[in-house]
């Protein structure tokens, strides 16, 4: 759900309805940071950071941050440290404090579950962000974007006050070569005793049955489900299987390869949730239908009023949908990941290639650069979508630079957060969602230009909808999305 898309109030939200409120991990810090610098208006943030274990970290975190009064339009933001293999004490605090904060936000006043979604492609930042959230008690971890198979065994070890290591993935390592990255719960409590840990459920979000045996079998720890992910679902997507090939309008062409085999994913005994497409009624009874336990849902959510897309980015997208005319385009080159990337086609966004190409290339917050081996056995950080010049002086290839975006700065300007570049620039938005962005509109009550996550949820625990009227049938609802 991009950065800050599915905040602590969507995720609040779901979960007082019964089912996972799932919260965005990506780039917290970033969040954080910047909405304190806004003045934290609501007092939200202030409030959570107020339960958090250790005043002293967050004493320094809002010394560094927090504005009293908002600061002015055409002041930059501050920056927040660049994420590298060995993060100073300044890094760690704001990313603990910041997965705090939000799973803190999120399960604060109900009974209901939560849960924190990261990427294997960011690894910088993954224990530290699993910590805090363990100290807020989240109830779920959901990775994807690679293979995530050393995070079962952290969050045993971090639950456990133990120290936490992850293998670093450095372009260039010679063969006998390993880079980690360690986390040290006791070390971070600076002698505060800590206890045991709830440890979370872990689901892995695959798009193969080959991917999902990988972490069945082959995980440092327990693995306990899956969230098995199609490739109309927004954000990063899998790479189809084979040789890229593209289609006349440039997207990834996905073919029969690249349909996950639920007969082996439900062989392994371990429940899964089908995503992509899914957002619409009916769908859940699909699921089930095939042995899912049952749906995740993400682009629906994604415009409903208790996003964090800015209103005036949802209000567009609604009214796309309402007029048969929102798009998505599979851009296969857009992230520095690697991996095809999923972008609404909205007017003043930099998902058009003229757009983007007016933005001066700039890499200041850092999450998706790749580290690479320098000549002399030290670590380097570099990104396809920074300075074309600075990419090359690092070794990368220049071709590996086309058509490239900054989507660590795009994301954060979907939401409200981008970053001042001159008196009169902001970063314009990169908005991602999945196919069923068409849909959005079903969620309309007549005469309202805006639907609340309650909506999302009525609708698609409903079993079938009345094709005459679009009314939903009360009369079933399953058990669970």
């Amino acid at each position: 759900m991009g950065v800050a898309v599915s905040g602590w109030l969507l995720a609040r939200t779901v979960a007082e309805h019964g089912q996972l409120g799932v919260v965005s991990g990506t780039a917290l810090a970033v969040t954080l940071a910047r909405r304190l610098q806004l003045g934290d208006s609501d007092g939200r943030l202030r409030h959570a950071l107020r339960h958090f274990p250790l005043p002293g970290v967050v004493e320094r975190i809002l010394d560094a941050y927090f504005r009293p009064v908002t600061k002015a339009e055409s002041e930059p933001y501050r920056l927040t440290p660049m994420p590298v293999l060995a993060p100073g004490r300044g890094f760690l605090e704001l990313t603990v404090l910041a997965n705090f904060a939000e799973v803190f936000l999120a399960k604060e006043g109900h009974r209901g579950v939560v849960g924190v979604n990261l990427l294997e492609k960011i690894q910088l930042p993954t224990l530290p962000s699993l910590f805090g959230a363990m100290l807020a008690g989240v109830d779920y971890v959901l990775m994807g974007a690679g293979i995530p198979r050393a995070i079962p065994g952290a969050l045993d070890r971090l639950s456990k006050g133990e120290v936490a290591e992850l293998k670093i993935d450095v372009q260039g390592a010679e063969a006998n070569e390993e880079f980690h990255s360690k986390f040290d719960p006791m070390a971070f409590m600076e002698g505060t005793p800590l206890g045991e840990l709830k440890r979370p459920y872990f689901l892995g979000i695959v798009g193969s049955a080959t991917l999902a045996m990988t972490l069945a079998k082959k995980s440092s720890g327990r693995v306990d489900g899956f969230v098995v992910e199609g490739d109309t679902a927004g954000g990063h997507n899998a790479p189809p299987r084979g040789a890229l090939q593209l289609s006349a309008a440039g997207e990834p062409i996905y073919g029969p390869r690249d349909i996950p085999d639920l007969e082996k994913i439900r062989a392994l005994g371990l429940p899964f949730w089908l995503a992509g497409s899914y957002g619409r009624p009916g769908r859940l009874r699909d699921a089930l239908a095939v042995g899912a336990a049952g749906i995740q849902v993400g682009t629906a959510f994604a415009f409903c009023e208790e996003s964090g897309i800015s209103p005036e980015l949802k209000e567009r997208a609604i009214a796309l949908s309402r007029a048969g005319e929102a798009r998505v385009f599979t851009d296969p080159v857009a992230s520095p990941t690697g991996f095809p990337f999923k972008v609404v086609e909205l007017d003043g966004t930099i998902s058009g290639a003229d757009e983007y190409a007016e933005r001066e290339r700039i890499c200041d917050l850092g999450y998706l650069r790749h580290l690479y081996r320098r000549e002399d056995g030290s670590v380097g950080y570099r990104c396809p979508s920074e300075p074309v010049e600075d990419y090359v002086r690092k070794g990368g290839a220049r071709e590996d630079t086309v058509g490239r975006k900054c989507v660590c700065n795009g994301l954060p300007a979907t939401v409200g957060l981008g970053q001042v570049r001159t008196v009169t620039e902001l970063e314009l938005p990169l908005v991602t969602a999945g196919n069923d962005v068409r849909d959005i509109a079903q969620f309309l009550a007549p005469g309202r230009m805006s639907y609340r996550a309650a909506d999302v949820i009525r609708c698609l625990l409903r079993e079938e909808v009345v094709p005459a009227t679009g009314a939903v049938n009360p009369e079933r609802v399953p058990d669970s999305v």
